[in-house]
């Protein structure tokens, strides 16, 4: 057990290290559209689940990963390693690539992993081109972004574990329908989402993927590590929202809705001057949930853990 006792500091407050957006813009920029690349892979291959949850990420020990995905008759996983910065091909057959997470264009990563993944015998087209962001550009002429600052990723990488962790928490005090806490890189963002049980009204004029994705009742919630206008936010809404809900008294005391969003949020700095941050985004989480289940009339008695 010697290799854990050397670990003990790794666990204490640096688990949700500063994390400010002006510090890391362009390397958030670029790192957001390597994990685009990477979810086309899977949005690519994986079987279609409902709610586009074949789709995300997952945070692992070291970083975040596809998971396996299906190729002819094995499986093939991508992971982006945060503490190695390494981009990790691993196959069933046992043979593996690795990429080196260095300062590049997005068009010379593209390029890189398109060619290892080749040379595993693996052959994907994606649509090359970003989804949810301005002003996108294809991701094999994309030489604007090429940022890549190791310390920045690993303090994005902790605070993405930290939150990880306590929202799988927070998931396993529900036993109704709900979803994994994945990360979805079109909106670079982590969520988990309860669901009532019941057909959400239909909402006019939405594409498909929000209708697929609010085709039922749903509370969620996550972490979003922010943008030019504001830093890193915890975040929570219920869609449809219930009346009442934005007025419903969150805690702790820092959380405010906003009505441009239809979100309550906490600031994620906030969060981490907190005594116990762990606790302080579970009571978030959890009065939020509350608030939306008991406005909306959730059959709670059926939902819920009776230890939660």
């Amino acid at each position: 057990m010697n290799a854990t006792s050397n670990a003990g500091s790794a666990w204490g407050p640096a688990t949700w290290p500063e994390l400010r957006y002006a510090d890391w813009k362009q390397t958030a920029a670029t790192l957001h559209m390597w994990t685009q690349i990477v979810g086309k892979i899977r949005l690519a291959m994986a079987p279609a689940v409902n709610h586009y949850w074949h789709v995300p990420l997952y945070v692992t020990a070291c970083g975040l990963t596809t998971s396996a995905i299906p190729y002819g008759d094995g499986n093939f996983e991508i992971e982006f390693d945060f503490l190695r910065h390494k981009l990790v091909i691993r196959t069933s057959t046992g043979a593996t690539q690795e990429l080196p997470l260095t300062p590049q264009s997005v068009a010379d990563f593209y390029a890189a992993f398109m060619a290892a993944l080749g040379s595993l015998s693996i052959h994907i087209k994606i649509w090359p081109m970003p989804v949810e962001i301005p002003n996108p550009i294809r991701f094999d002429q994309d030489r604007t972004h090429a940022s890549y600052d190791g310390d920045s990723v690993q303090r994005f990488f902790q605070a993405l574990s930290s939150v990880d962790r306590v929202l799988k928490e927070f998931r396993g005090r529900f036993i109704g329908k709900c979803s994994p806490v994945h990360f979805f890189w079109g909106s670079f963002d982590l969520a988990v989402t309860r669901f009532s049980g019941r057909r959400a009204p239909e909402r006019p004029g939405a594409d498909a993927v929000t209708r697929e994705a609010y085709s039922h009742e749903v509370i969620s919630a996550g972490f979003w590590p922010g943008n030019d206008q504001c830093d890193a936010m915890i975040y929570t809404y219920a869609a449809p929202e219930p009346p009442g809900f934005s007025t419903a008294p969150l805690k702790p005391t820092q959380a405010f809705y906003s009505r441009e969003f239809s979100e309550f949020f906490l600031k994620y700095e906030d969060l981490r001057k907190e005594l116990d941050p762990r606790a302080a985004l579970l009571q978030f989480v959890e009065s939020a949930y509350a608030a939306g289940a008991a406005l909306g009339n959730w059959d709670r008695a059926s939902l819920e853990r009776a230890s939660a």
